[in-house]
């Protein structure tokens, strides 16, 4: 796997792009851009304050903050545009957009802002009020169109903002919770959202952008695949043994690596707007399987987050917002140069960061840096290439 030659032709549709702003046409505009913008300077602030240097001046100490707003900052942005936007079509019935979408974009940049204020609770409010907005706003287009097949997301999103709250919580010490655990519930939370709309539209897109290829879905293991990351769910929630925990994510990484075998993800190597998302749920199978070895001491534990959460969420992430902005503005389903090098850079994050520090422990701090800086170039490209994409009307003159 190699960075594309500087020479082949950007990706940029901006000589293309007709006039009007459309920022605020449907979900997946605002919220793709600012989870790429945050993607690419938060990183670098949490680097900065691992160094030291930033003092006092984020109110949530040390790893929490950057682990707090990977979660409940970058991915629930990702997901909530998703929803907005896929929302409308599963439903049949309008989801945020203007003056509305626009306030909830508003409300989430609080969230992100005030860590760095003396106001904590205000913070906290902020946060949590934006997943329960986000809930409210596609609840009701789900309850219009009679949606019932899609009400699970209402709740995830419901859980995700109790699990944000219980953070803010257990850090200002209202609740003696340890925040680690509502930190885990979000990625439990995050990691099952992934693998249903993994299952949805892997294997769609797949055999789409794949001439030929068939992706093989046995019904058993299309339960059993969510209905693992459940049950793992369950067990953090009420703080099971570790024993327990690593034997449930051990089933879970078979069962998913099975998952994957079936839609072949050998065949799409050279279409690398598909093979991204293959790639990114081969992760959450690794992050799974470390997850039961971290359980038994055999790895450290850092080392499955980091899978799950550069690897899986990243890829999965750069490769949908890709994908779907361009076939949601009316371009080609094709990875340009921008792309290609996102999806690049995002997979050298993830092995630096998960496999170095595995082989050569005495660089870990490297490992760290150099994992940060890729992590920040690939969502860095992606929202400076993207900027004229999502904030322009689709060129197809359709309405979004």
């Amino acid at each position: 796997m190699v960075l594309p030659p500087p020479s082949e032709p950007p990706s940029l549709d901006a000589a293309s792009a007709p006039p009007g702003f459309a920022l605020w046409n449907l979900g997946f505009r605002p919220f793709y851009l600012l989870a790429g913008l945050f993607a690419t300077l938060s990183v670098p602030v949490w680097m900065a304050q691992y160094a030291g240097w930033l003092g006092g001046y984020v109110i949530i100490e040390g790893p929490l903050w950057h682990a707090h707003e990977m979660l409940f900052g970058y991915a629930l942005a990702v997901i909530v545009g998703f929803l907005f936007t896929a929302g409308r079509t599963w439903a049949n019935q309008p989801t945020p957009t203007g003056a509305t979408l626009a306030a909830m974009a508003s409300l989430w940049i609080a969230g992100r802002v005030l860590v760095f204020t003396p106001f904590a609770l205000a913070a906290a409010a902020a946060d949590t009020g934006f997943a329960l907005a986000a809930a409210a706003a596609i609840a009701v287009p789900f309850v219009r169109g009679r949606n019932h097949r899609n009400y699970f997301f209402v709740a995830l999103l419901l859980g995700m903002g109790l699990a944000n709250l219980a953070f803010h919580l257990g850090m200002a010490g209202v609740l003696d919770l340890p925040v680690q655990r509502g930190l885990r519930v979000g990625l439990d939370l995050v990691l099952f959202i992934m693998v249903v709309m993994a299952g949805r539209v892997i294997p769609m897109f797949t055999m789409n952008g794949v001439p030929g290829v068939i992706c093989v879905r046995i019904p058993w293991i299309e339960r059993l695949a969510p209905g693992s990351v459940l049950v793992l769910l369950a067990a953090d929630i009420v703080g099971a043994p570790a024993a327990l925990i690593g034997a449930i994510a051990a089933v879970a990484a078979a069962i998913h690596a099975a998952r994957l075998i079936l839609w072949r993800p050998w065949l799409t190597l050279g279409i690398p707007i598909v093979w991204i998302l293959h790639f990114a749920y081969a992760w959450i199978v690794l992050a799974l399987a470390l997850d039961a070895l971290a359980a038994f001491d055999l790895v450290p534990a850092g080392l499955a987050t980091h899978a799950l959460t550069v690897g899986a969420i990243g890829g999965l992430t750069i490769g949908m917002m890709t994908r779907t902005s361009r076939g949601h503005t009316g371009r080609p389903l094709l990875a340009g140069r921008a792309e290609r090098f996102c999806y690049v850079a995002i997979q050298l994050a993830a092995v630096m960061r998960v496999f170095l520090p595995l082989v050569l422990p005495s660089v870990y701090l490297y490992a760290i840096v150099g994992s940060g800086l890729l992590w920040s170039l690939a969502f860095g490209v992606f929202t400076i290439a993207y900027w004229p994409i999502l904030s322009r009307s689709r060129l197809d003159g359709k309405p979004g």
